[in-house]
Formats: C-alpha cells, structure tokens, sequence
C-alpha cells in the first residue's frame, strides 16, 4: 500500500472551522511593535529577505505552517495534509506605511488585515511586516486560524521565529528542505474514519472497565462533568441581558490597544485581593459600566457575562498545536456602581467558579463532539453565542517577562487579537510581555466606531481601582 499521512482534527478544533460565516472570521493573533535599526538596508527598509532566509528553516519545526484543509468524503471531518505547493512568499508578506507612520494608521491597517478572511485552500496563517512606522520601529501582525492553535500553544510557537538574546540566530539550513508527505486518497478517509468511528464503542468499553474499577472516583467525576456541562448548556437558555455591543456583526474590524504596566496591576492584586486575573476582569466590568452608560444602556439592571477560556493543557503538551481550552461564563457586575463592591464580586465569582464543574463540563462536551460528529459541538458553541450565552470573550495569556529579539530587533510591545463571535461585537484579549499586560481590543467596524471610548474607560477604570 502506497505511503500517505494526515492528521485528524480534534471536535475543538474543527468547530473553529465550522463557526465561520459572512460575519465570523475564527482567526487569532497579534500586532508586535519592533525597534527597526537591527533589521533596517542600507536604503532605510526592512531587511524582508535576511527574515525569510530565517523564518523557512525555523518554520520546518512544525509542519503544520505547511499544511493545508482536507476534507473525509460523506463525513466532511477536516483534516490536515502537507501542502506540496507551499509558497513562504504568499504567507510572508512586506507592506510599509506612509512614512513616518502613525499607531493610527497602523491600527487602521491592522483592522483591515483582520478583515479578510484566511483561505481555507492554503496553509491558514498569515503574517505582515510593516515598514514606515514612526519612532524608527515596524510591526508585524499575525494571523492564525484558530483551529491551528489556542493562546497558550500561540505563545510557543513564538519560539520558532523569536530570540530571547539580541544575538543573531543562526539563518542555516541550506540542507533543510521541505519534503511534502503524499495525501490519502478519499477512498483511505473514510475507510479510516469508519474504521474509528466502529472502534468507538470499545474505545467506551474499556472507559466502563476502568470506571468499575474505581466506582466512587468515576461516578464523582462523571458526576461533575455532566453538572458541568449542564450549567454551560443552561446559560443559552437564560440569556444574557441584551446589549449594544450583541446585535449582528459584519465581516470588516476595528482594532485598539492599551498597555498597563504589571507592577501596577499586581499593587492592585496585592491591595485589594485575589488574581491578576480578577484585576483585569474587574477593570473590564468597570470599563463596561461606563462605556454602555454612555450608549444609554439601562447599566443598573443588566446580567453581563464574559466567555474566559481557560488553559488545560499538560505540560507534557507544550508546543503541540491545537487547542487545548475550555470555557468559564463569568458574571460582571456591571450594575454595581461602586468600583471597591465591583472588585468584591468578581472575587467571589472567581472563586466560585473556580470550586465548580464547568471546565469539566467543556471537557465533556468536547469528548461528546469527537465521539459523534464535529457539528455536535459546534451546533453548542453557535447556539450559545446566538442565544447570547455570554455577552463578550476576556482572555488573559501569560508571557515571557523579558525581552523577545527578532533577528536581533527587540520586540517593544505586542498586543493580541481574539476573534469575535456571532452577535458579539467586541472581544478583549491581554498578554503580559517583559513588564506589562497589552491589551488588544477587535471589534465590528460598523458597531463600534467609538471604540477608543472602550479604550478610554479600561485606562480610567484601571487608575480608579489603584487609587482605592
């Protein structure tokens, strides 16, 4: 039999993929600011070839930059094939503002990046070095696809492009070449896909086996789970107070940013209680006080809740792609008016979701997407984001606490990129990197041409909250 090879998608990861719509653009990313002298021609450009000379080689690290979509015939489950007509050109990508350009017209820039969707023939990554940036810098916007990686897998994969010393890497690999493995064929899909899909009831015969081996440990977690996945399920059918930022989305994005420095955040961690966590959940329940009372929103009487993915992934699983998340539906208190009994309920929401079964209600929900179909779980993700489950996604994903060098030019500032989903026009994403949280904020061009007033109110918010 001829030699071929694919990877299967996970349910997780093939529900990013099945999400997508007109409006719905599942990609993540990030905009990283970089100091230019290091990387600059003799001409004042980006020294673009000497970083394609080095990004080839660092990408063969991982092969799925070079692979592309397939699909199993009938089933249409998505997996992944190396793509034999890989091109690093069309992914690495030059572009330049009018110099000197300003963070204004980069973010407008960036907005229209994450406006267009990724091809879903191609390898489903893109990134874009731009030149011209004032203050003798350029910046490099990232996408990925989320079915390729969550957060946490993102920040390892910045190790195969980044430095952690300001010592060039080596640009090697004249011998490294890539060496596309061959595709099955759709009669090998789906012979193997039925093959698993017959397996599965052995697969949850020796699960039964073990359980009965450890009856109480088994009926606890099982327990667990199922209570988990109930209260996930159970918050789509009470749904969230409506807000301006939930009406429907279009495809084109707005994108913001705003950094805190982590000794302030942490003062107020220390001052106040709880998690750097809670801090930031805080300061957003604060923001959004403000900015939806400015819209006219009825602020004292809503239910607001955010979607906050949350890692599970083992250390053994460390730079290996996919996701690996699960979902907590945290309440805001948005109504409380007073910013010290604000913080105080996040604590307590924090802390109660921190004793319940919702993470292991996510585990199981997925488990259920990969024993029957991808369109399981993403018929439950669809329908909690249309049925206004949650009113917006804050995800926080620790990084390194010391400087990152691309080919010797230091990363100055990095801000990250969360996708939105239906009916959610505002997304919120943070990463700490060498001494600040950066904030990065997408959002629905058309809904939100105010955005920078959300910016505004996370900045005042945060100093109300160091000043108690």
């Amino acid at each position: 039999m001829a030699y071929s090879h694919y990877d299967r998608l996970s349910a997780l990861d093939a529900t990013f993929l099945q999400l997508e719509d007109v409006g719905v653009h599942m990609h993540v990313g990030s905009v990283g600011l970089f100091e230019a002298a290091p990387l600059s021609t003799p001409e004042g450009g980006l020294d673009i070839a000497r970083i394609r000379r080095m990004a080839g080689p660092a990408l063969l690290k991982s092969r799925r930059f070079r692979q592309r979509i397939a699909r199993i015939p009938l089933l249409d489950h998505p997996v992944w094939v190396d793509d034999p007509h890989f091109q690093l050109d069309y992914h690495l990508r030059h572009t330049a503002l009018p110099a000197p350009g300003d963070e204004r017209q980069l973010k407008r820039l960036v907005g229209r990046v994450l406006s267009q969707k990724l091809d879903i023939s191609k390898p489903l990554w893109e990134m874009w070095f731009v030149e011209g940036l004032e203050r003798d810098r350029f910046a490099v916007i990232s996408k990925v696809h989320h079915c390729m990686i969550d957060g946490i897998s993102g920040v390892d994969l910045m190790a195969l492009l980044m430095q952690a010393a300001p010592g060039e890497p080596a640009e090697g690999a004249e011998g490294a070449r890539w060496m596309p493995r061959p595709a099955p064929g759709p009669a090998k899909l789906l012979a193997d896909e039925l093959r698993r899909r017959a397996a599965l009831p052995l697969g949850l015969a020796q699960a039964a086996a073990e359980a009965l081996a450890h009856p109480s440990d088994a009926l606890g977690a099982a327990r667990e789970a199922i209570e988990g996945a109930a209260q996930l399920l159970g918050s789509g059918l009470t749904p969230a107070s409506p807000t301006p930022l939930n009406v429907a989305i279009g495809p084109h994005r707005r994108f913001d940013w705003t950094r805190v420095e982590l000794a302030a955040a942490k003062e107020v961690k220390n001052r106040l209680g709880g998690t750097l966590n809670d801090v930031i959940l805080a300061t957003v329940a604060g923001a959004m006080r403000a900015f939806l009372a400015g819209r006219g929103a009825a602020v004292d009487a809503l239910d607001f809740r955010a979607q906050v993915p949350v890692n599970i992934r083992a250390e053994s699983q460390r730079r290996r792609l996919g996701n690996r998340v699960a979902t907590l539906l945290v309440p805001l208190p948005v109504s409380e008016p007073d910013p010290r009994r604000r913080y105080e309920l996040v604590l307590e929401a924090t802390q109660r979701l921190k004793g319940s079964s919702q993470v292991h209600g996510s585990e199981l929900l997925e488990r259920l997407g990969d024993w029957t179909v991808a369109e399981v779980l993403a018929g439950v993700v669809r329908r909690t984001a249309q049925q206004l489950a949650f009113n917006m996604t804050v995800t926080n994903v620790p990084g390194p606490q010391f400087p990152a060098y691309l080919l010797g030019a230091r990363m100055l500032e990095v801000y990250p990129v969360v996708p939105l989903f239906s009916n959610q026009a505002l997304g919120i994403a943070l990463f700490s990197y060498d001494g600040a949280i950066y904030w990065g904020f997408n959002s629905d061009w058309d809904v939100l041409p105010d955005l920078h007033d959300v910016v505004s109110a996370v900045q005042e918010e945060f100093e109300l909250l160091r000043k108690l």
